[in-house]
């Protein structure tokens, strides 16, 4: 996922950089949007790139007119990088002419203003490309969720499958294992593993949490006291045919648990009451903390 591609969490401001050479169109737009978001500020191109790369805002609000390196070579250079080329690029400009805005709209920019900058149209703008911009980054989230289901989906019910019906049964417990280190390393590329681990404190949302990646959707039912708790879920992770056809994926659901488990140093052990594979209507696994 691009750096420039971010959710901005609901406690925390929004980053905008403010970048142009006279300090006095500075303090005036840093006093228009300092009470909303967070304000930082650069006099130069260079300096520029440099605190996008240090900072990552999430808006920049752009002067045409700099030395050295323009406004126009700004943001071509920024549009020009995959680390950053999502990030909205307003230009602030005095310049009015036809010529102008087409130059702008080559190198990349999103938006324009003229100065002088009117208070209310400035934040109408940012308001309009931080929507944009998280709608941009759910249908990035999406879309590389659908990629991670299918390839995952496409390799354990068509190749794995039809792998196993061919080894003898010593060795289909080390394929099962691998399938599921497979598994839980493509589901965590997409996961903050270290903070998702260790911040959930019920395990079994955590495992529900992981295991719906791959378009499930386990619930965690009947706690209790922290002991025991069963994970149901009506959608089966691998497909509800595909589960019947190879009633063996379903013993990837249980590994994956498992595994969840193992990350966290859990002393718990995953049992597996009932299976879309096997004709139920539901998956059905309980958890049980060990004595």
């Amino acid at each position: 996922m691009f750096r420039g591609v971010v959710n901005i969490p609901s406690d925390q401001k929004a980053k905008i950089l403010i970048v142009d050479d006279e300090t006095m169109n500075i303090e005036l737009l840093r006093a228009y949007l300092e009470d909303r978001y967070s304000v930082i500020a650069a006099t130069n191109g260079h300096e520029a790139i440099e605190k996008v790369r240090n900072e990552i805002p999430d808006i920049i609000l752009l002067d045409v007119m700099m030395p050295e390196m323009n406004g126009y070579q700004v943001c071509e250079h920024l549009k020009n990088d995959p680390e950053t080329q999502f990030i909205p690029i307003v230009m602030v400009t005095a310049l009015s002419g036809r010529n102008d805005w087409i130059t702008g709209i080559e190198a990349g920019a999103d938006e324009f203003l003229t100065k002088p900058v009117n208070k209310l149209e400035l934040l109408t703008r940012i308001n309009s490309l931080l929507r944009l911009k998280d709608l941009h980054f759910d249908l990035l989230a999406e879309k590389n969720k659908l990629e991670l289901q299918n390839r995952i989906r496409s390799v354990l019910t068509q190749i794995i499958p039809a792998l196993l019906k061919t080894l003898p049964p010593e060795q289909k417990n080390i394929v099962i294992h691998q399938m599921i280190d497979m598994v839980v390393e493509a589901i965590f590329e997409n996961v903050n593993t270290e903070s998702d681990i260790l911040g959930y404190e019920c395990i079994g949302e955590l495992c529900c949490q992981i295991i719906n990646q791959l378009g499930s959707n386990f619930e965690v039912e009947n706690m209790d006291e922290g002991k025991s708790f069963t994970i149901k879920g009506d959608t089966c992770p691998w497909g509800k045919e595909e589960a019947r056809s190879n009633p063996i994926l379903c013993t990837l659901s249980r590994g994956i648990f498992s595994r969840i488990i193992h990350m966290r140093e859990e002393d718990m052990e995953v049992d597996v009451l009932e299976t879309m594979g096997n004709g139920d209507e539901h998956c059905l696994f309980e958890l049980t903390k060990l004595d």
